[in-house]
């Protein structure tokens, strides 16, 4: 098994931004995306945090991002609006969409905000806790290349296509909620690689469709629970690819396949001024009286106590901001060195792997 070690997030943000930099990004881009990655990990997203730098830095350095993006927003209606992204990288321009939609939300009290043209943009609970702590109720999703086997097929079709939601309580950080609509994300399959470890088997198949606890030999993932998160993934690739006029389905375009292609994707931002429709104060009073009553109620066996949803990675978040981050050695290894990418993503698969 692959050890870790642990990196105070100051130096973790360091080393990130200098290897992007380094690969030929911007030094502000380079400082979103790196404050992104930090943020994933010391929330424990791993999939989504520094194990990522290689395949960007990659796909960066070989010209499938643009370097200098002409970002713009085009106002739609009266609470609507589309950013142009130019294919710059994901993290930055999902933030500058983010807020464009803020401030629409804060105008005229909601905002649907899609983000057209844009790379992956990392974990999308960064988002909409942000938008949390302006006061809004917020909601993300964004779509991603096919790599989901649909409930009753055997071939890939959607993407893991993630949705985040996100409200303000009366005390501490937002709620918080973030997941894919497979049983798990690519990300975590990713991470599993990276730190040499098995993986449940029902996370994915093979390519003979056989459940597979073998991370290198995942060629598809499994929808969660079965056809609801197969029809949650349909929706997302309507809300964040069809309704911006994007390609969709298994015509979007691969992580992996070719990095000097731009990627195309699409995101969706939904804000909600609470105070359109109830008191704030009261609203905020609900989620913490929601919160105190879900830590209350009786714990299975097991258990030590109810979470509300996404509570670990916040207690997460807390904890490795002060104590140190841990990632794995090879990852950490990896960002010291001069090496700006080892070149093992470009024209593999959907998994990242040699066909």
């Amino acid at each position: 098994m692959e050890e870790t070690v642990t990196v105070q997030p100051k130096k973790l943000h360091e080393l990130i931004q200098a290897k992007l930099i380094k690969a030929g990004l911007k030094a502000d881009q380079a400082d979103t995306v790196a404050e992104h990655l930090v943020f994933a990990d010391a929330s424990g997203i791993h999939s989504h945090g520094a194990v990522r730098v290689d395949y960007y830095a990659e796909r960066i350095a070989k010209g499938g991002i643009t370097l200098d993006p002409d970002i713009t927003f085009e106002k739609t209606g009266p609470s609507t609006g589309i950013v142009h992204g130019d294919n710059g990288v994901g993290h930055y321009v999902a933030l500058q969409g983010l807020e464009y939609a803020i401030h629409q939300a804060e105008e005229s009290g909601a905002a649907v905000v899609g983000i057209k043209r844009l790379s992956h943009c990392g974990a999308l609970s960064y988002y909409v806790k942000r938008a949390a702590e302006k006061n809004l109720i917020a909601i993300s999703m964004c779509q991603s290349d096919p790599m989901v086997v649909p409930f009753g097929g055997s071939e890939n079709y959607f993407g893991t296509n993630p949705i985040a939601f996100a409200a303000p309580r009366e005390q501490g950080a937002p709620v918080v909620f973030d997941m894919a609509t497979t049983v798990q994300a690519w990300g975590k399959i990713l991470d599993a690689r990276s730190k040499d470890q098995s993986i449940p088997n029902n996370w994915a198949v093979d390519a003979d469709g056989k459940p597979t606890t073998n991370p290198h030999d995942v060629q598809g993932l499994l929808p969660m629970a079965g056809p609801k998160g197969f029809g949650l993934m349909m929706m997302v690739d309507v809300l964040s690819g069809m309704l911006l006029g994007l390609p969709f389905g298994k015509h979007v375009s691969s992580m992996y396949a070719d990095l000097t292609e731009k990627r195309n994707l699409g995101q969706l931002f939904i804000l909600i001024d609470p105070q359109r429709f109830t008191d704030l104060v009261s609203f905020k009073h609900s989620i913490e009286t929601m919160i105190g009553e879900l830590h209350a109620t009786k714990s299975a066996e097991g258990f030590n106590q109810v979470y509300y949803p996404g509570e670990i990675n916040q207690i997460n978040y807390d904890r490795y901001m002060k104590e140190g981050i841990p990632i794995a050695k090879a990852v950490f290894d990896y960002l010291k060195s001069e090496t700006v990418h080892f070149d093992q993503y470009g024209g593999t698969g959907s998994f990242a792997t040699k066909s």
